[in-house]
């Protein structure tokens, strides 16, 4: 395989990054191509078997594409998961909602692992509103994409392995 290095970022096509608000995903090319009669560098990555993104080389900085987080970030997390839950907050359901959406988008694990904690229910999610559900739902499969990806696994078994670890520490 033929490695392109992309400016002076370091990326390389079959390297795995992360797009904050998209999560994880691989470098399956990269390319110049024309766009508004300009020739620029994209990357074009691969998020899961619908997303595919076309990113100019020239937006990477400002978009916050970045390669899959170091073992201490992921390590960071973990703890997070592993640490005893803290009394609820009392602020209104739809100002969480928000704070929860803007960690998960951050892309940083630290935040999306808080969320997770923050959500998780030991006994029952029967409860929990389908939008805490949601959000939920949404910030496992982001860190699941983001762990599977480093350790080579595959999502579910990521997944699994961090409700496995909730449920201990809950």
């Amino acid at each position: 395989m033929v490695k392109k290095k992309v400016a002076n970022l370091k990326f390389n096509k079959g390297d795995y990054v992360v797009y904050p608000s998209y999560g994880p995903g691989k470098i399956l090319a990269i390319k110049k191509e024309i766009i508004n009669g300009k020739r620029i560098q994209i990357l074009i990555i691969s998020i899961n078997e619908k997303v595919v993104l076309r990113v100019p080389v020239e937006k990477i900085k400002s978009l916050g594409l970045r390669k899959l987080s170091t073992t201490n970030r992921l390590n960071d997390a973990i703890t997070i998961l592993k640490s005893k839950s803290k009394k609820k907050r009392k602020t209104m359901w739809s100002r969480r909602a928000q704070e929860y959406e803007a960690k998960i988008l951050s892309g940083n694990l630290v935040s999306i692992a808080e969320v997770l904690k923050e959500l998780y229910k030991k006994d029952s999610f029967d409860e929990a509103s389908f939008s805490e559900k949601q959000i939920y739902s949404n910030a496992l499969d982001r860190l699941a994409r983001e762990l599977a990806a480093m350790k080579k696994l595959d999502k579910e078994t990521a997944a699994k392995e961090l409700e496995n670890i909730l449920k201990s520490a809950a």
